[in-house]
């Protein structure tokens, strides 16, 4: 399905349709359309500066967007902000714990604001504790959880009220790597639970193993949708590196394997390196290094391997994913900085 072409409303979880906002003179979003299924989990991939937290945003209701419309649940979320909010759960960018309280004291006060009954919200927060490997912890102050432990707590703050669907704003920013990889496992989890979700993030591997689908935001536009295998094929699902004796022999490299790139992929020149996207690695390599040979082009080494998403956002951006890391967030000072309304608002 073509990125304009949306179901109804009615049909998916989360559909935002042409979604435009200006902060001053900066667009953060330039008509972006995109829709979640029932069940699934949809990563919106790309840098800081992208335009991701703004989506969410405006999702959330936390945002008016200038342009475009968006629904949860098939509820209009600019026409009746109050019922999709009690539908959505949001993690922001920063863990929206309160440092004083206990575990369980915060899964427990969320739990009162969602207008649960005492004796329910603490069998709510007992629930989500052991759901979330917390119950060792439940009585200590959240100021002396580590940063996995936040983010799990965090999480489960979300879904004190059972939303239906869930947005995790880059879920992982800052972890370690140990951490990073136990919050997989419980986005994982959820996943498999069925739960709805939208997962924005920077990082390419994570959108590989977590999305069922990805959409790829660049500069508030969303320029490629579709599962990571897709997109990999879009610019060769298989790749030959070609490492060079002399660096200086790059660029003419470069055009005479140029010819031997499939898709909509481009011969890609490192330091030392060339890579080209090909349709499957049966005779290519012979025939590379015998085009290299041929025109006196000394070869160190050549290795095959799968694309990976960071090969996509070259390919669709014309610029390496780390390059774009660098450009400026999307939190503009007009907008909010954190979302702990979501969490607590039910309707």
């Amino acid at each position: 399905m073509s990125i304009t072409q949306l179901p109804s409303p009615a049909v998916a979880a989360v559909v935002a349709q042409g979604l435009t906002k200006r902060f001053g003179t900066t667009e953060a979003l330039r008509g972006v359309d995109f829709e979640i299924e029932r069940g699934k989990v949809l990563g919106l991939l790309g840098p800081n500066g992208a335009g991701k937290t703004t989506a969410v945003r405006i999702l959330c209701t936390l945002l008016k967007p200038d342009a475009g419309r968006a629904f949860i649940d098939g509820i209009d979320v600019l026409a009746d902000p109050r019922r999709a909010r009690a539908r959505i759960g949001l993690t922001g960018q920063f863990a929206a714990v309160e440092e004083r309280l206990t575990g369980f004291e915060n899964l427990q006060h969320v739990g009162r604001l969602f207008h649960l009954r005492t004796s329910e919200a603490r069998r709510r927060a007992r629930e989500l504790l052991e759901q979330f490997d917390l119950v060792d912890a439940a009585d200590r102050v959240a100021r002396t959880y580590s940063g996995g432990m936040r983010r799990r707590l965090d999480i489960a703050m979300s879904l004190i009220g059972r939303p239906s669907v869930l947005f995790l704003d880059e879920p992982t920013t800052g972890l370690d790597p140990r951490s990073r990889l136990g919050m997989w496992d419980v986005i994982d989890e959820l996943g498999r639970a069925g739960t709805t979700t939208l997962l924005t993030t920077q990082y390419l591997d994570e959108a590989d193993r977590l999305a069922d689908q990805i959409v790829v935001i660049d500069q508030g536009t969303a320029i490629a949708r579709g599962t990571a295998d897709e997109l990999k094929r879009r610019v060769g699902g298989d790749l030959v590196d070609v490492v060079l004796a002399d660096p200086a022999d790059g660029r003419r490299a470069v055009e005479l394997l140029t010819p031997r790139a499939c898709g909509q992929g481009k011969v890609v020149l490192g330091t030392t390196t060339v890579t080209v996207p090909v349709d499957g690695f049966a005779g290519v390599v012979p025939a590379v290094v015998r085009d290299l040979d041929q025109a006196g082009i000394q070869v160190v080494d050549v290795g095959t391997r799968r694309s990976t998403l960071d090969d996509v956002f070259f390919a669709l951006t014309g610029r390496p994913a780390q390059e774009a890391d660098d450009e400026p967030s999307d939190d503009h000072p007009e907008a909010p900085t954190s979302a702990p309304e979501t969490k607590v608002e039910a309707g």
